[in-house]
């Protein structure tokens, strides 16, 4: 009888303890995060349709991104405050227009400087040099742009005193509207007075899908004259497929290249002349010796027989 008394009160013990473990408790809340990526994706969409910005692809090197949007890389380099010129990385979005909230499409580095109004100095907007000093790799665009920027190829001493003085202060303006801002652009782009840049027989013309400008066949170590006054922009071989190359600033919105060339006679940051010789003709990364001449505006290849005066 006690061992069916002890046995009954066990049977109803497990039966109690069995009976708590299967009773549903107070579950702890699941909550669903929802992903942060969202915002920034469609931050980056917007940057992306913003001319003022452009997306890195494949393949791409910070002088072509430079070149293609008719800017000096060096400013890239310092509105995006990279470190580094050669490490950009794909889908990076980059800035490629001044960062003065005008994004109308003209471009505002000034080719001719103005006589200073002001005796009071301000800080010299001096491009500044941020790329390593690294190993030299012949023909590589990476080899370029740290050369570049260890200064391998100084710029120019000042042509006149008025050169070194600084600028005065800029004082913020209101924005110029677009069709404004193009109508006196236009109208600067009128007076520039172009020339051909050497003698000889075009060879190929301009061709938007597979020739941005035209070539000229001439003889190794002909002269390669600046079309028109201005900056030169950049001097020097970092752009795949262009050998030794000269790019000049005449205005804001008007550059010319002079591709393939045996040497170069000028440096980044001088002021050239129309006629002035800049360059000598050859054939660095190129078939045979010749010319490649290029002009763009806004960034953009446009057919050079459309400025160049007939012949």
């Amino acid at each position: 009888m006690i061992k069916k008394s002890k046995l009954l009160i066990g049977s109803i013990t497990l039966a109690a303890i069995l009976s708590g473990c299967g009773t549903t408790g107070v579950q702890a809340p699941v909550v669903e995060r929802q992903p942060t990526t969202t915002n920034t994706a469609a931050a980056n969409d917007g940057r992306d349709r913003d001319p003022a910005f452009y997306t890195v692809k494949r393949g791409d090197t910070l002088l072509r991104i430079a070149l293609e949007h008719g800017q000096n890389y060096r400013d890239l380099v310092t509105w995006n405050d990279l470190s580094n010129p050669n490490d950009i990385k794909v889908d990076q979005v980059l800035r490629v227009l001044p960062p003065n909230g005008d994004t109308g499409g003209a471009q505002t580095s000034a080719v001719v400087m103005a006589p200073p109004i002001e005796t009071r100095p301000a800080t010299p907007a001096v491009q500044k040099k941020t790329g390593p000093r690294g190993e030299k790799r012949p023909y590589s665009d990476a080899t370029l742009a740290e050369l570049r920027a260890d200064g391998d190829a100084p710029a120019a001493k000042p042509a006149s005193a008025a050169a070194t003085t600084p600028a005065p202060a800029v004082v913020a303006a209101a924005p110029v509207p677009a069709a404004a801002a193009s109508a006196a652009q236009s109208a600067g782009d009128d007076k520039i007075g172009w020339i051909w840049p050497t003698e000889g027989k075009v060879i190929a013309t301009f061709d938007e899908g597979k020739n941005k400008g035209v070539d000229i066949a001439g003889k190794a170590g002909q002269p390669v004259v600046a079309a028109g006054a201005g900056k030169v922009m950049y001097a020097g071989s970092g752009i795949r497929g262009y050998g030794n190359l000269v790019i000049v600033k005449h205005s804001n919105s008007l550059l010319s290249a002079y591709a393939h060339n045996r040497s170069i006679l000028v440096k980044e940051g001088q002021n050239v002349t129309k006629g002035q010789t800049i360059a000598e003709m050859g054939d660095s990364d190129a078939d045979r010796v010749k010319l490649h001449f290029e002009i763009r505006q806004q960034g953009k290849p446009v057919d050079p027989s459309k400025f160049l005066p007939n012949r």
